[in-house]
Order: structure tokens, then sequence, then C-alpha cells
């Protein structure tokens, strides 16, 4: 309830305040909770009845029932700072001084009932986070030595084999080495459903063995798995807080300050003692100080349970104020997946040396293309072998040596820049190819173009359906590729964005985002190579696919673990209600207190009253920021 001085200790990068230090909701905070309001009963009771012997009840319960506030203004008042327990300290010593115990009692109760709402609404908010902690197991069954130990899982090393039974968390990241069932990934990716697992397919840590038992060898343990890295994701966001968060802090802090001010005023000019408590108590700044933050946390709660990590509050901030998405094509609007289609020689280089030579230059590459012409490769039984070396050029190709000779696969400008002469029959091939909407490779080795790789990519499904729902809120929707125009039209067309540009290098695709940004458009980036990673930097918000690369994870700000391009709109829509409610709070904070302070000031409320008024209308607005819990 404090304005400024204590901050919330949560995981999940928003940080809002509290008066009590540890906000613990145990066993003793909710008996002195129903003690203080038995006593504030009786108290009214008593009042009511005259019954003035019942005083001493009211006298120490508020001492003794207030002990936690005193000690939080101690503090407070130790670092020269002023909050809202400091004014209820006020609130409740003066009502005392002026023989209004009923007043100082349920003042006392009101503080601590708002209190236990506050800490149970955010304890809410970052339960699910928090459960992140304890989802992967603490020991686990190892195979050493031909027998199964129950080892801790920090000791298991790389290459170990790691037993999994049905119904148990998998503890370690790693492929099945023997065994098969399905796997509930939900906890890394938001899927609903369990998906199947055979032997070699890779598991999370995290991750529960729904059916069957697993034998995994591990790859990684602890903060080296993807899942250890969202737990590090979680934490780094603690330091970023929204701009919002600053200025909720802020307007609170201010209220405060300004209340004490003005009762202050109050008591000089009306000498009423009683207009002055109220003056004090029927302020509140909770409803800001407390409700932004558990605005955000249950925003980032929410879309953790669907796969998606926010790394920061200033990022749902940024995303309510997305009003351009630019997309990255190949593997964000694509499935990532392509297929070799094509395969065409030239200068007496057969199909199986072109592959060759273009399998072994991709060798080493992780791009997408490179991934279907190694498949394709294979497939074919054109193996590379011997030692090569590898130069990749981002946007451009790759140049690699193989066999002592110079191997280059990638586009025309690559092929230009090095000097590759392109033959009328490689440039008819290639507008042959582009035509039919297909992504083209050239493949050059020793000083000549020996042959061109056609390829193709299907669009995500989810992909028209995101585009759309962007569209209906207002958003527009840029595709960016390094691809062809063709290529790059036929897959804009499927995907329903008008606005297409083809051809670029990563500068371009950056040039692209400020010359946006300039305009005042405020740009989410989404991407998962490492040709985006400095687009993803620039934009207002970078948003990383799951299954990119780690540079591109690096240097988004919001990582969808999946590759669910449907998951933006979501994003979008959940941070656009938590702005929207944080707005509903600092206003409706100012209209509330501004009117309370009217009426206490010119006596139309007692004590009782504006405790009732400041109880209830936080806990309106903490209950506003509450409904964003899902």
């Amino acid at each position: 309830m404090s304005a400024s001085t204590a901050e919330l200790p949560v995981v999940s990068g928003v940080r809002g305040t509290s008066s009590i230090e540890s906000r613990p909701k145990n066993r003793r905070d909710e008996i002195r909770l129903v003690l203080m309001g038995v006593a504030a009963l009786i108290s009214y009771l008593g009042l009511l009845h005259g019954i003035t012997t019942i005083d001493v009840v009211a006298i120490g319960a508020s001492i003794i029932g207030g002990y936690p506030v005193f000690v939080e203004t101690f503090r407070a008042l130790r670092h020269r700072s002023i909050n809202m327990e400091v004014s209820m300290t006020v609130a409740i010593v003066a009502s005392l001084l002026v023989a209004q115990f009923t007043a100082a009692v349920v003042v006392t109760f009101f503080v601590l009932l708002s209190e236990f709402i506050e800490s149970y609404a955010v304890d809410k908010g970052r339960a699910t986070i928090l459960k992140l902690e304890k989802s992967v197991p603490r020991r686990a069954l190892v195979r050493r030595n031909g027998a199964e130990v129950e080892t801790d899982v920090e000791t298991i090393q790389s290459g170990e084999v790691v037993i999994v039974r049905d119904g148990v968390r998998i503890p370690v990241d790693g492929v099945i080495v023997r065994g098969s069932g399905f796997v509930n990934q939900s906890a890394i990716t938001g899927e609903a459903l369990a998906v199947e697992k055979t032997n070699g397919s890779r598991v999370f840590a995290g991750s529960v063995d729904e059916s069957g038992v697993l034998e995994v060898q591990t790859e990684k343990v602890g903060s080296e798995t993807v899942f250890g890295q969202i737990i590090k994701l979680v934490e780094e966001a603690e330091n970023r807080k929204a701009p919002i968060q600053k200025l909720s802090d802020k307007l609170a802090t201010w209220l405060v300050e300004f209340t004490i001010a003005f009762a202050a005023i109050t008591f000089i000019i009306t000498r009423n003692l009683i207009s002055t408590i109220s003056v004090i108590v029927v302020a509140g700044a909770c409803g800001v100080a407390a409700g932004t933050p558990l605005a955000i946390v249950a925003v980032m709660g929410g879309l953790a349970k669907k796969g998606v990590i926010v790394k920061g509050g200033v990022y749902v901030q940024e995303m309510s104020k997305i009003d351009t998405v630019v997309i990255d094509k190949t593997g964000t609007l694509t499935l990532g997946d392509p297929e070799v289609t094509d395969i065409v020689g030239l200068d007496g280089c057969s199909q199986k040396q072109v592959l060759t030579y273009a399998a072994a230059a991709e060798k080493l590459s992780s791009h997408p293309l490179a991934r279907a012409i190694a498949a394709k490769a294979q497939e074919l039984g054109a193996n590379p072998t011997g030692s090569l070396s590898s130069d990749y050029l981002a946007g451009k190709g790759i140049i690699s040596t193989y066999q002592g000779e110079r191997v280059l696969v990638g586009n025309s400008i690559l092929m230009t820049e090095q000097n590759i002469p392109i033959s009328d029959d490689a440039q008819a091939t290639i507008t042959n190819k582009v035509s039919e909407g297909k992504t083209t490779v050239m493949v050059a080795h020793g000083g000549h173009a020996c042959g061109v790789i056609g390829i193709s990519d299907k669009i995500r499904n989810e992909s028209r359906t995101a585009v759309q729902e962007l569209g209906k809120m207002g958003i527009s929707t840029i595709m960016l590729t390094g691809d062809n125009k063709f290529a790059a039209k036929r897959v804009g067309e499927q995907a329903g964005i008008r606005q297409v540009y083809a051809e670029l290098l990563p500068p371009d695709k950056v040039s692209i985002i400020e010359r946006l940004s300039e305009t005042g458009q405020k740009i989410a980036m989404v991407g998962d190579g490492i040709n985006d990673a400095p687009a993803l930097a620039r934009a207002n918000v970078g948003i990383g696919m799951g299954a990119g690369t780690d540079i591109a994870i690096e240097e988004a700000d919001i990582v969808l673990m999946t590759n669910d391009l449907g998951k933006i709109p979501a994003i979008v829509r959940a941070s656009k209600q938590a702005y929207g409610v944080i707005l509903q709070n600092f206003y409706g904070t100012l209209i509330v207190d501004g009117i309370g302070l009217a009426l206490a000031f010119d006596g139309l409320l007692n004590p009782l009253f504006a405790a009732g008024i400041h109880v209830v209308s936080e806990l309106a607005f903490i209950l506003n920021s509450a409904r964003l819990i899902r």
C-alpha cells in the first residue's frame, strides 16, 4: 500500500509497491486481520450503544494491529521518504489523541484489509510465472555403469542417459535414444496437447512424460536448458520497468505528499481535527501503486502460459501502442521448412555435382535453405566428404573452400561481387524459376557458375488469419525478405499482405524500419534468423520466434516459444487491455480522491466513512487489474 518505499519481490520484471516488507500472506497475518475485524466491530457496536469501556479494546487493537504499519512508517521516515503508511499512522495516532477510538481501530483494520487484498491479488497475478521455477525436478534417474542411479539433476553430465517414467517431468534437454510416448510441452511452448515423441526426438526440461518410459541422452542441464533460459529471461525482466510503472510510482508518491499537505491546510482553515483526519484517511494511491504492476504481471503471466515470454513490463506498454507489424518471410510467415524442387546443371556439371558442392558449402549453416539443400543431398546420396571451411555473408550466401576449390552458394549479388560470370542459360533458368514463385540459389565452383537450385516454401496456416486479426485492430502488416520479388509477391498474396519489400540485405531491413519510425509509426518486428537480429534490435519491439537462432532470440524483446504467428494478435490485445486498465485506475484514483478530499474538507465525511471510501475504491481498482489474470 505504500506509494514508493517498498518493492514487490517478483521475478516477472514488474515491480510495484508494498507496505509490509515481504508481503507475507501467512497464518499470523490472517489471524491479525480477523482479530482486528472483530475488534473494529465490537468498538463500533460499543459506540452505537454508548459503552465507553469498550474503548480499551479499540486502543489496544489499534496499537497492536497497527504494528506492521508503524514499523513501515519508521523505516520510511528513517530514509526521509513519505508513503501511505506515514499518512495512515498520522491518522491512527491523531484519532487516538482526540478520543476517536472507533475511527482509529476501523482505520487500522481497513489498512490491514487493503494490504491483504493487494497481496492476494498480486500473488495471483504472479502465480503463473512463479510456477515456472517449480517445473523442473531436482532429482533424476541416470544410467551409470549399467545401473539406474538416483542423483541430483545438477550433477548430470552431457552425454549421460536419463530415464524418465510416465507422469514424471523431464529434468534435462536432450534426445530420446530409447522409448516413445506423448510429452506435454505446455510449460515451454504453451501447446495444449501432448506431442508424440519417438527415438531421435528432442525433448525439453520441464516437459511431462505422459505415457511410456523414455531414455534421454542429456545435452543441456540447469540454466543451459531452454527452460533455464526462460527463467533467466523472466528474472532479467525485473530491471525493465515500464515507463507507466515509473509514472504510477511518482503519481502515488505525489498523491501521498499532496494529501498530507492538504490535511495541514484543512486544519489551518477549519480548525477541525476530525475533518483533517478524514482528509488523510480518504485519499488512496494504492489503486495506482498496486494496480499498475498487477495489470502488467497479470498480462505477462497469462502470456507465459501461452508460450510467450515478455522480457519486461516496458514491452507490454510498447506493444499497446504498436500500429505496424513488420514480418520476415522465411521461417516466420512461411514454415521455414523449404524443399528443393529443381536442380539445373550448367557448364557440363551434373545435378549430383551441383548438389554436392552446395551441400558442402552449406554443411555448417542453420539457414532454412541450407537445411533444404542438405536434406535433398542426403536423399540423392550427394554427400560431401573431406574437410571444408565456410564464410557466411548475411543476405548474400556462403563462400566455402571444398577439396581445394572455392565454392560459392548464394544469390546473383554474391556472384557479381565475386566476379562469377552469369551465362545467358543461367539467367534464363533463374528467370524461369523465379517467375514460378520459387527461391533460386546459384552454385559456383572453381570460378564458374555450375548450377541453379530452385527451392519452395509453404506459408504457415495461421499467417493469413494473424494478418487479418491485426488488420481488424487497425494495425498494418509489412513483409520484408531477401528473396526475389516474385517469390515475395506470391507469399504476400497468400498471407494477405499488400506492402512487400523484397531482395533486401540486413542493412536494408534496418533502413526500412528506421524510415517507418521517422514517420511516427510504432513498429513491432517479427523474425527468426541472423538476418533479422539488427532489425529486431531497431524496432520498438522485437519479437523472436522460438525455433529461430540464438542471436535472434537474444535481440528480441518478446520470445515466442513456438512458431505460431497467431500469438501476435493475442500479445497486442492483452497489452492494450493492460494499458487501458492502468489508465482507468489512474483517472479513477484521481477522481475518487478529488471528490473524497472535497467532502472531507467540508466536514461531510467522518473518519469511518473516509476509511470505507478508501478501501472500497482501492479494492475496485485492484480488482479491475486482477480481472486480467488468466
